[in-house]
């Protein structure tokens, strides 16, 4: 449902992401990660159609983003990382707003209005407005606008900020849940967030793709079959510097 074919994105001389490709399957959730800086948040919204790509081709559920944005828009949720909310006012009210904008009316709004604030359990602090709601909750309030028009594919960046341990554990179930008839991209530089949620996950730094695919295999490819995310990051990414290098 995704596919990025040799994504790259130039900022002035900076080459900020270089060649990067990768599918995501429908039912499937891939973890992206990579340091601070590294170029998550860039893909991310060049998938959203937010950045143009300087060149590369993007296909959004077999639409090309270049050619049908709009279109592309309609089939994606996104969270972006600095999660841009209207502070003053109610959640009830910016839930509502932002099914409008995406064009929910009458019955239709109401029911995915309902079955999202269930979803992302935002049934206590609707009366309250986004600015007093806590971070953990305006995280949740993000990733309820990404989904209340029920898309097809989810695109999440640093989903997790602001959450404590037990939110968390709690995001981690909603995002296998939310997987089952969708395709799920989230990026992190948190490794155990990826390792216990991805079914797959994308390794990043310094805008190239360094690795990807299952845990298994990844720490097959470094000669440490048992070494955990962590570890086959660390090793991958020093490889990496030390090519970059030579």
């Amino acid at each position: 449902m995704i596919s990025a074919l040799s994504l790259t994105r130039y900022y002035g001389a900076l080459k900020a992401v270089d060649a990067v490709s990768f599918t995501v399957e429908r039912g499937e959730i891939v973890g992206f990660v990579g340091p601070n800086g590294a170029g998550k948040s860039t893909v991310l919204k060049m998938l959203s159609t937010f950045l143009l790509p300087t060149s590369g081709q993007i296909l959004i559920d077999g639409l090309d983003a270049a050619v049908e944005p709009l279109e592309v828009r309609r089939r994606i949720g996104y969270l972006s990382g600095d999660t841009p909310l209207y502070l003053d006012m109610r959640v009830d009210g910016f839930l509502r707003f932002v099914g409008r904008a995406r064009g929910l009316r009458g019955a239709e709004l109401a029911n995915h209005f309902e079955r999202t604030v269930a979803t992302c359990g935002l049934q206590g602090v609707l009366e309250q407005r986004v600015g007093q709601c806590s971070t953990g909750f305006r995280q949740r309030i993000g990733l309820a606008s990404a989904l209340i028009h029920d898309p097809p594919i989810l695109l999440l960046d640093e989903p997790t900020h602001g959450f404590d341990p037990l939110q968390v554990m709690a995001f981690r179930q909603l995002l296998r849940q939310l997987s089952r008839q969708r395709a799920v991209l989230f990026s992190t530089h948190i490794i155990a967030d990826v390792e216990a949620a991805s079914d797959r996950v994308l390794i990043i730094h310094q805008g190239r793709l360094l690795a990807q695919g299952r845990l298994p295999a990844l720490a097959a490819s470094i000669g440490k079959p048992q070494a955990g995310l962590e570890e086959i990051f660390a090793h991958l990414v020093q490889t990496g510097a030390e090519t970059a290098h030579a």
